[in-house]
Order: C-alpha cells, then sequence, then structure tokens
C-alpha cells in the first residue's frame, strides 16, 4: 500500500491524533487531494484556513488541477489566509497572501471576495487582527498547516497560549530564516500577523503536513513527546478531528 495508517496510543488524553505515513511524496499528495475533493463534495461552502510556504505547494497544485478538471469547485467555498508577513510590499512574492494566489487561488474558480488575508501595512495592527477574528467568527471547517522546524504552526512560536487569538508576532531565528526562501528582499521579515491557536484547534478538522528529512525530529516530538505549548503543534493530539499525514522521511522517527 503507498500509505498506512500508524496506531497511535494515548491513554491519558480523550483524543488521539491520526496519522498517515506514505512511501512517497506522490501518493503523500495523491491522498491530500482526494481528501480534499472529498470535503468540498460534501460541503461546498466549505471554510478552509490555508498555510503559505512550501510545504502544501504540490498539494495546492493537485487540488488546482481537480477544479480545472471539472471534479470539483470553490464557487461557494472560503479561504482564509492564515498569516502574514510585516515589512513586505503588498506585490511582494513572499507575502503568504501571494504565495497563495500563485500556488492555488488563482488556480481555483474561488470568487474574489471569497478570498481573506490579514493587512500587515494597517495603521492599527490591533484592529486589524479583531477585523480578522470578527471575518473568522463562524469558524473554520478544514485547517491545513505545515509544521515548522520548532514545532510552530502559521506564526504561533514555541510558548503562544493555546487561548490567543488573531496577533502580532516576532518571529523565532529559525521562522526568520525560513522566510528568507521566500522574498527578493535581503533582509527577511522578522514580524507577522497570524490567526492564533484558539481558532486553529475550535476548527471541525485539522490537517498537519510534513514532508522531508529535516521534519523528522519535530514530528516525532510531536507524537511521542509532551504535549505542550513550547510545541505548538502537540496541541493538536487533544483535537478530535486532527490528520499529521507525513511521508517517509519526516515520518522515520515514528
Amino acid at each position: 500500500m503507498a500509505g498506512m495508517t500508524l496506531p497511535l496510543t494515548l491513554p491519558t488524553h480523550k483524543w488521539s491524533m491520526h496519522i498517515l505515513k506514505f512511501d512517497s511524496e506522490s501518493a503523500w499528495v495523491a491522498c491530500l487531494a482526494s481528501l480534499w475533493r472529498d470535503r468540498l463534495r460534501t460541503q461546498p461552502s466549505l471554510r478552509l484556513c490555508l498555510a503559505a510556504g512550501h510545504t502544501p505547494v504540490p498539494v495546492y497544485r493537485a487540488v488546482a488541477q481537480s477544479v480545472q478538471a471539472g471534479w470539483v469547485s470553490f464557487g461557494q467555498a472560503q479561504v482564509f489566509a492564515l498569516d502574514e508577513y510585516g515589512g513586505l510590499d503588498c506585490e511582494d512574492p513572499g507575502r503568504c497572501a501571494n504565495q497563495l494566489r500563485r500556488s492555488l487561488i488563482q488556480a481555483v474558480d474561488l470568487p474574489a471576495e471569497r478570498f481573506h488575508f490579514l493587512r500587515p501595512e494597517a495603521e492599527d495592527l490591533q484592529q486589524e487582527c479583531a477585523r480578522y477574528d470578527q471575518v473568522i467568527e463562524p469558524g473554520l471547517d478544514l485547517v491545513v498547516l505545515g509544521v515548522g522546524l520548532n514545532g510552530h504552526v502559521g506564526m504561533n512560536e514555541p510558548g503562544t497560549p493555546p487561548t490567543a487569538k488573531t496577533h502580532w508576532v516576532q518571529l523565532q531565528p529559525s521562522s526568520i530564516q525560513a522566510a528568507q526562501r521566500y522574498s527578493p528582499q535581503p533582509k527577511a521579515p522578522t514580524w507577522g500577523l497570524t490567526v492564533g491557536l484558539k481558532h486553529l484547534l475550535d476548527a471541525r478538522e485539522v490537517w498537519l503536513l510534513a514532508r522531508g528529512q529535516t521534519k523528522a525530529q519535530i514530528v516525532q516530538r510531536i507524537v511521542k513527546g509532551p504535549i505542550t505549548p513550547q510545541v505548538p503543534a502537540s496541541l493538536f493530539r487533544d483535537h478530535p478531528n486532527c490528520w499529521l499525514v507525513v511521508d517517509a522521511e519526516a515520518g522515520s522517527g515514528l
């Protein structure tokens, strides 16, 4: 089989994280795209919160191909960008909203007014975060998250309280280094705005995605280490409907 569910027993907690591990990236992508099509067909008005970055890009492209083939539609859906870097021009390719536009939004039939994103250029950032909270308030149906090297999800860095809503973030060094890959600017962003852990943990379904050997250590900590805000992704072990989906390299420590 291309993929299998790995059993995980956490007897001290009510919920257990579902884990899918695949022996190739192509199988990893195919499964996620198939699940995504199923969710959209079942609930065309799906409210999705999506991460930018390299990890989910192959999945986004596969889903876009499904839309172009007429298999599924985003016509009634809503998409919320998970986070946004501060200090970058609106047209900078490193902006998270622009990454999502390139990899998914421009290739699907999502109405423009149904794509929501944060504006770190706003004069009052606290008000901007409150605005985004209000837009999200009805709740999120599906959240797609990449797992950071330090266990962050979105820009919710280690130590972020699980009660946090949309907020301003000072990025940690590993996140600043990762941000450098996305923008041509010589200086990487050092801060940003992000949907908080409260909205993510309240979502009806969560997918945590990881691929590549560099993610093996943090994936092992997420699954086998303590549940702690110091590894934000570990908090989803207490979520009633969370899937950790990894390729063979990222899951090598499980």
